[in-house]
């Protein structure tokens, strides 16, 4: 009594907020899709973040952070979104999946030593990586990224890695297209 788990045994029904799912879904796979361009075209690695429905903030460790940075990376984020890239989700044993290059994405390694099978997200030809959370089938479900903050937070401390050292979060919401086709034209 007054325990709000039931009894081991005992018939439940749970139901899931479906509409709060699918945004988690299409931010978590818009983060992948951020932090895959900002480490192909700037070298940088994930060193934070946070995200809720339809908006998250990532922080990535930059040496230099261009002018046109924010254009850049949304502009480049919108044409994977674009591509129509099919999303995969695989396990497998750790020494495999630890074979591929950059499997981890972030800074450091989170990935505890005693997992002994890995979930691997496969957004092709733009990121793969371990990762545990729920994606949605295609980029193009995404929906249009806007890169609606770039702040540079200046020197890490200490720095991540020696030749590297400014901390620079870029925020993004995805935006819902009422036509998912209308991307891949």
């Amino acid at each position: 009594e007054g325990d709000p788990l039931p009894q081991a045994g005992a018939s439940v029904r749970g139901g899931l907020d479906d509409e709060r799912r699918t945004s988690l879904m299409r931010t978590h796979s818009g983060l992948h899709v951020l932090s895959a361009i900002v480490l192909r075209d700037f070298g940088a690695p994930v060193t934070g973040g946070n995200m809720e429905p339809l908006i998250a903030r990532m922080d990535f460790d930059l040496s230099d952070v261009p002018a046109d940075f924010k254009q850049r990376v949304e502009d480049s984020c919108n044409e994977a979104v674009r591509l129509n890239r099919q999303i995969d989700v695989r396990v497998l044993p750790r020494e495999q999946a630890m074979a591929i290059p950059n499997i981890i994405r972030t800074a450091s390694d989170l990935l505890p030593p005693d997992i002994e099978m890995v979930r691997i997200v496969d957004i092709n030809g733009i990121d793969i990586q371990a990762d545990g959370g729920t994606h949605v089938a295609s980029t193009a479900m995404i929906g249009r990224i806007a890169v609606t903050k770039m702040e540079n937070k200046g020197r890490l401390s200490p720095p991540a890695n020696p030749d590297r050292g400014r901390r620079v979060i870029v925020e993004g919401l995805p935006t819902l297209v009422d036509d998912i086709k209308s991307l891949s034209r």
